[in-house]
């Protein structure tokens, strides 16, 4: 049995040479924090999160690493509920009268749900490394090409609408067969106006996936569907305000022929729920390396695949390719940033992970999630 001894962080950040926007968030820098945990009989397991502020979010992995030392690091849903039970009140967590610490804050869950997805991952690397599998293989698949897009465009401001359309274009002579644009920064027409250069410059034969960031209420929502219909759209990604629920995203997708996608932003298996059970969305995106971790990432996709809906994990294709390659019958497609000086960290952090050739990933045979991490360029980059 593999007992963990220590876990570190590393945060990494790099600055961006031109800030960047979603309709939602201005974009400075590109960052990452790694979770190291080490094993007492030299297994080392590496998990990505992506969240902030990086701070708070290393001290709450440092609290869990108090909570979850000398378990079995194999032992991944023993470790993810012990870590779990903690964010909500209990028997004997007054004062941590029971040994453990008392129920942690409410305001901090989203760092605390990445906190618990980094520790969670970094044990699922171990648990391939000390089988001597792939990750992929731990879970029953097959090894497979897993299908994968581009996302781009994301806004510069006082740009002209012909760079976005250029660079999705470039993405397509690339190789892929499907791109993602950032939309919603402007009003409907301004960007349906955007995604038709868009569609005009990389053709009709691409898929072209809207990647929305919640800027719109239902009637201006439907609005933007219904003027965007005629370029042929994949799917319309986060097209609801955030605190539109479940029941207003289903009276969009009745309003409209164009797929909705969602769930990068859901903490929790539980808030996924409905959205997949009620039919509203057809694409699931939860991100293993935002919130909760692969152990939640796993039961998404087992709810997804009973209720007919496709996972598309939000980034990190070198982790969510073994999801996907597990779920064949739901198992839809990873995310790529087409773009490294959008993405740097993701371009750098590793000397060996995945393969990207035309629109697939390929992943490699290594044990774990088969990534082998730079680590000159963490230290070069420590946030």
């Amino acid at each position: 049995m593999s007992k963990i001894t220590e876990i570190k962080t590393h945060p990494v950040s790099i600055a961006l040479k031109q800030t960047l926007w979603t309709a939602h968030e201005e974009l400075k820098d590109s960052s990452v924090i790694l979770v190291e945990v080490r094993t007492d009989d030299g297994i080392v397991g590496v998990g990505p999160i992506h969240g902030s502020p990086q701070k708070s979010i290393c001290e709450w992995i440092a609290r869990f690493a108090d909570v979850i030392r000398g378990m079995d690091a194999t032992a991944t849903v023993a470790a993810w509920e012990k870590m779990f039970s903690l964010t909500s009140p209990r028997p004997g967590g007054m004062g941590g009268r029971d040994g453990l610490p008392a129920p942690l804050s409410r305001s901090a869950r989203p760092q605390i749900m990445a906190a618990i997805a980094g520790i969670d991952i970094a044990l699922w690397d171990i648990r391939g490394k000390a089988a001597g599998l792939p990750v992929y293989r731990l879970l029953g698949a097959e090894k497979r090409p897993i299908y994968t897009y581009a996302t781009g465009g994301y806004y510069q401001l006082g740009a002209p609408d012909k760079v976005y359309a250029d660079e999705l274009a470039s993405f397509v002579s690339a190789g892929f067969r499907a791109v993602k644009l950032k939309t919603g920064g402007g009003t409907v027409a301004e960007e349906a106006r955007r995604v038709r250069m868009v569609r005009e410059a990389i053709g009709k034969d691409v898929s072209l996936m809207l990647d929305m960031n919640a800027p719109y209420d239902i009637d201006e929502c439907i609005a933007f569907a219904r003027a965007v219909e005629p370029l042929d759209i994949f799917w319309l990604e986060e097209p609801l305000h955030w605190y539109l629920q479940p029941a207003d995203f289903l009276r969009l997708a009745q309003a409209t022929p164009i797929p909705l996608a969602h769930g990068e932003r859901e903490l929790t298996r539980f808030t996924v729920r409905d959205f997949i059970a009620n039919g509203s969305i057809r694409y699931v995106q939860f991100d293993s390396t935002r919130y909760a971790g692969f152990t939640e990432a796993l039961r998404v996709a087992q709810l997804a695949e009973q209720h007919g809906v496709m996972i598309a994990p939000h980034t990190v294709p070198e982790l969510h390719a073994h999801l996907v390659m597990a779920f064949p019958r739901c198992g839809f497609a990873v995310e790529s940033h087409g773009n490294a000086q959008r993405d740097p960290v993701s371009h750098g952090l590793y000397r060996e992970h995945v393969h990207t050739r035309g629109s697939y990933v390929h992943l490699n045979d290594r044990p774990g999630f088969g990534v082998e991490v730079d680590w000159e360029f963490v230290k070069r980059y420590r946030a």
